[in-house]
């Protein structure tokens, strides 16, 4: 993480957290961030979607960190809140950051039912364990895949969301109805945040930076889907912590808050220019498959972030052209290359 002290002065407050999928790559970089000065109690069931390995190994980091504390669970777990009650006895937690989830829009093609019980059993446990020990504040994780068959661009919050692609777009929609739910419900200030194509040091290796690194050091053919016709608003994971450490410290001023934001870097770049400037770092021209547009995908992601400046103070600054040379030394050094 390249905060500087300035930088972080007015994103750390003395706080008492249960963070969820803590082990994956956005909880991870945000426990991180957030135990330099607040207690986080991170949750992840470690399973076996991506390479355990890596998740193990960001728990490592983690464990190393003297206000963090780690508890083995699937989010949708009723056991849970058991745990969760018999801490916050000692603790009395201030907020949830629930990050868990089951990713990947092509993956949900395979395995429909694990979208819907990390998704949406998930997120309904975790607002269930909020109203319980009387936690006010409510962080959650939504996705721009929400945005789905819209036309209109950038995508503004004040848009309507309901042409979803992918079941994992739905459930992340559906994730932001239940919230709204329990905000109503039972005084639970909740704040959605929409992620924009996360990308950096530990990164997925899902996602579109890892694959076309590694596949370019290897000498493998890269697959490059809808012939390169494709734009992806890509957001550097020091920018998206910074988000949620806005929504961590927003004053919220009335009870039954609900509000969504866009988390992204408020420029669309090329996919083609992002795949020049990950060569041009690695110094390697790839051998690129071109193929049709995949089922579930969209063309273009755009983030309108007016609201997202105004309430969060989020101002993302780290371009790819800065943001990839990054992940590619992170990369080579963990992969010792």
């Amino acid at each position: 993480m390249s905060f500087g002290k300035k930088n972080t002065k007015n994103l750390l407050i003395d706080m008492k957290i249960i963070l969820t999928g803590a082990a994956g790559f956005i909880g991870f970089h945000t426990t991180k961030f957030l135990c330099r000065k607040n207690i986080v109690v991170g949750i992840d069931n470690l399973n076996n979607y991506y390479d355990v390995k890596l998740k193990k190994n960001r728990l490592k980091k983690l464990k190393e960190l003297k206000n963090f504390k780690f508890i083995q669970s699937d989010i949708q777990d009723l056991k849970l809140k058991k745990k969760l009650n018999y801490l916050n006895e000692q603790k009395k937690f201030n907020c949830i950051i629930n990050l868990a989830a089951q990713a990947g829009v092509r993956h949900s093609f395979k395995d429909p039912y694990s979208y819907i019980n990390s998704n949406i059993l998930g997120q309904l446990n975790m607002l269930e364990i909020a109203k319980s020990l009387k936690i006010k504040r409510f962080i959650y994780a939504s996705s721009s895949s929400v945005y789905g068959g819209n036309k209109q661009l950038p995508f503004s919050v004040k848009q309507r969301v309901d042409q979803p692609v992918s079941l994992y777009a739905a459930t992340k929609k559906s994730t932001e109805l239940i919230s709204e739910c329990y905000a109503k419900l039972y005084d639970i200030n909740a704040i959605g945040l929409r992620f924009f194509t996360v990308y950096g040091p530990w990164g997925r290796p899902d996602m579109a930076t890892y694959i076309f690194t590694k596949k370019i050091l290897e000498k493998k053919k890269i697959d490059i889907y809808n012939h390169g016709r494709m734009k992806r608003d890509f957001t550097y994971i020091d920018d998206i912590v910074k988000g949620i450490c806005g929504a961590v410290n927003f004053k919220i001023e009335k009870k039954k808050f609900h509000k969504i934001y866009n988390l992204g870097n408020n420029k669309s770049e090329k996919l083609m220019d992002f795949i020049e400037t990950i060569e041009n770092n690695l110094g390697i021209i790839s051998d690129k498959n071109f193929l049709p547009l995949q089922p579930g995908d969209v063309k273009e992601t755009y983030a309108e972030i007016s609201e997202s400046r105004k309430d969060l103070n989020f101002h993302p600054n780290i371009s790819i052209k800065d943001g990839i040379p990054k992940f590619i030394k992170w990369y080579k050094e963990y992969y010792k290359l």
